[in-house]
């Protein structure tokens, strides 16, 4: 029998009886605690800690009772593997007889689609597996098509240089394997898909891409007009990357019902043998529209905030839907995957079931498009294999913590979730836009990279981050202001430079210095050009936004004359080399 355990939700131990008389008999104050009563997940050891004291024996006392008490919370049933056949289409169907239409014009790093009309008997979406190999030279690209309705089936491909690429498909439904062709790929000026490059990113042509993204979980679940009013408002900024989820959100100031969902319903479930491609074409008209503003749609499979019961589908259909959504997605080149939000409260799935999926994806995406997954509370092991950067949510102490995770897996590191701009009654987002400003700098300044969150309430629970809408808080535009500093930079990034005890140096050694001093409000600071270097010297002002320079070439140990106020940084440029 299941019996309660440190991650059972402390929420279904509270709703038993037993377990709430055995919780009364050692710590009754928990049972006071809303953290115990709330509608959110949380895992029963960690919770306790924070409602007793971390360091209280009663911890320990509370979860081995409970270890000896059954677990009575009904579960929702899981579905099966379905493991397409081979007699789906019977012999007197010829091999490869299937209509294929290949796009015209198709360009280098832009999707190029093939349509092939074929069978519609049955459930296509399980019964049949499509997939293709496509050959250029000695680059061999495997790709997986999916079923769209209708007798139609799309395989997608992002080839990544221009020249004459062959295909051949192979699927258990006999008119779809052993498709043949070539598809002629024409250069284009697209800069291809995101890949992490070093401890950074890069565009597939080599571009170097600096996330400055911003979050707005639901905005694709709203109602139209608002989804409208969330791009325009994104065209006005210079964010370049959006995590949304692929399911509804329900938390706070987020409880709205959705037009639209990823399975089609089922009586008072969903048939998640199958997929509202509804739904699906409804989110890729949103993603082609970022990619028009320049912005990569950083998509999230699960979340624990959840009425509907997509958190606890079982392996099973988490599998058939991770693959449906990766073979579906994959050739945008605009897209990034997060396995989840805060993946420490999902509490059905642990470390085995995250290394499946990732594994998972990665199986189905060619592309390589970026792939990480996010926290709560406990930081996962970014060295995972199919993990190509770190995506985190801390909020203190950001600078030497990002220096120590670039080190610890020499991959690049994003901070999804450093703390939002808002008024809200949260904690984590009601910062000052000063506050969220000075942590994007200490995460550059560091080598990493931040994203931005807006948690403004306005009527009808509005907030950005959560349902998008308007932006109206201060940080955006000091956001694009240190961007454009990053992107004068000689190699368009930063890199974190031995520093002092009091202020932070980072840019290109020798080249491009920014130095930065935080909450801090020195009235002057010697800086000193290295040996043999003349360096134009200016003071930089973080949240006014304004750069002054300072009269001259300098060599040597400089004082800088500066405002003695907060946000205030100089940067040094070399201009030539001294006689």
């Amino acid at each position: 029998m299941p019996t309660f355990h440190a991650r059972s939700n402390i929420a279904d131990v509270v709703a038993q009886a037993d377990a709430r008389e055995a919780i009364r008999g050692i710590a009754p104050e928990v049972l006071d605690s809303p953290l115990a009563n709330g509608e959110t997940s949380f895992p029963l050891a960690r919770i306790l800690g924070v409602i007793l004291d971390g360091g209280d024996p009663r911890i320990a006392e509370l979860v081995a009772a409970l270890g000896g008490i059954e677990d009575r919370t009904p579960r929702p049933p899981v579905g099966e593997p379905i493991v397409p056949t081979s007699d789906y289409e019977g012999d007197d169907v010829a091999p490869a007889s299937a209509d294929v239409t290949l796009p015209v014009g198709a360009a280098a790093n832009r999707m190029a689609e093939l349509a092939i009309a074929g069978p519609s008997h049955g459930n296509p979406f399980v019964d049949v597996d499509l997939t293709a190999v496509f050959t250029f030279g000695e680059r061999e690209l495997h790709v997986g098509g999916f079923y769209d309705g209708d007798g139609r089936y799309l395989i997608r491909f992002l080839p990544p240089v221009p020249g004459a690429w062959t295909f051949v498909t192979a699927s258990n439904a006999r008119s779809l394997d052993g498709i043949d062709g070539v598809l002629e790929i024409v250069p284009g000026d697209a800069p291809g898909a995101v890949h992490a490059d070093g401890m950074h990113f890069a565009h597939a042509d080599g571009t170097p891409f600096v996330p400055a993204g911003t979050t707005s979980y639901a905005w694709t679940h709203q109602e139209d007009e608002r989804q409208e009013q969330t791009l325009a408002a994104l065209a006005q900024t210079s964010f370049n990357k959006l995590r949304m989820g692929l399911f509804p959100k329900h938390f706070i100031y987020n409880e709205n019902e959705p037009e639209r969902f990823v399975f089609p319903r089922e009586g008072d479930g969903w048939d998640t043998t199958r997929f509202d491609l509804d739904f699906f074409r409804h989110l890729e008209k949103r993603i082609d529209q970022l990619d028009g503003l320049g912005i990569q749609a950083d998509l999230i499979f699960f979340h624990p905030y959840d009425r509907w019961g997509f958190a606890e589908l079982g392996a099973a259909v988490d599998d058939r839907y991770v693959a449906y959504v990766v073979r579906r997605l994959a050739a945008y080149p605009n897209v990034w995957w997060s396995l989840a939000n805060e993946y420490d409260l999902l509490l059905t799935k642990d470390a085995e079931d995250w290394d499946r999926i990732g594994t998972l994806v990665r199986e189905n995406d060619p592309f390589d498009h970026p792939l990480s997954i996010h926290n709560w509370v406990d930081i996962w092991d970014y060295s995972s294999p199919w993990a190509t950067h770190a995506s985190i949510q801390y909020g203190e102490l950001l600078g030497g913590k990002v220096r120590e995770w670039r080190r610890a897996w020499s991959k690049p590191v994003v901070v999804d979730e450093c703390g939002y701009e808002g008024d809200i009654d949260q904690g984590w987002g009601f910062l000052t836009a000063e506050e969220e400003v000075a942590r994007f700098w200490a995460i550059a300044m560091s080598g990493g990279y931040a994203t931005h969150g807006e948690t403004y309430w306005a009527e009808g629970d509005v907030v950005f981050w959560a349902k998008g809408g308007e932006l109206r808080g201060a940080s955006p535009a000091r956001i694009a202001f240190l961007q454009s500093l990053i992107a004068d930079s000689p190699t368009g990034r930063l890199e974190p430079l031995p520093s002092d005890f009091d202020a932070v140096h980072a840019g290109v050694a020798g080249e491009y210095v920014l130095i930065s001093f935080g909450g801090g409000q020195p009235a002057f600071r010697t800086v000193t050009v290295p040996d043999g270097v003349r360096a134009r010297i200016e003071v930089i002002d973080a949240w006014n936004m304004t750069i002054e320079p300072v009269a001259g070439l300098h060599e040597g140990a400089v004082r800088v004359e500066l405002p003695g106020r907060p946000h205030t940084a100089i940067r040094w440029i070399a201009e030539s080399a001294s006689a």
